[in-house]
């Protein structure tokens, strides 16, 4: 699909997004639909589980992090005992 077209049906779908939660303050289309209501109550829906979501993948990602740097540390420790010179007797 050619790159113009895309970015007009992307400005078509906007704008109808927007007509609709513009005929609830104003009916002009007369829907009789509450699109603004329920799109506040979906909202207030998703945001504790994108919280969870959230927070789940942060001590995720930090606990990664720490098995890393752990990692790193032992294979620097193994490192210097191999360059470590024999102590002659």
């Amino acid at each position: 699909m050619n790159s113009g077209l895309k970015i007009l049906l992307g400005f078509i779908f906007i704008l109808v997004g927007l007509g609709l939660f513009v005929d609830e303050i104003f009916p002009f289309i007369g829907t009789g639909i509450n699109w603004l209501s329920n799109f506040i109550i979906v909202i207030t829906g998703i945001i504790p589980l994108f919280l969870i979501i959230l927070g789940l993948f942060i001590v995720w990602l930090e606990i990664d992090e720490i098995k890393a740097e752990k990692e790193l540390k032992e294979e620097e420790e193994k490192e210097k005992r191999k360059k470590k010179p024999a102590s002659k007797k």
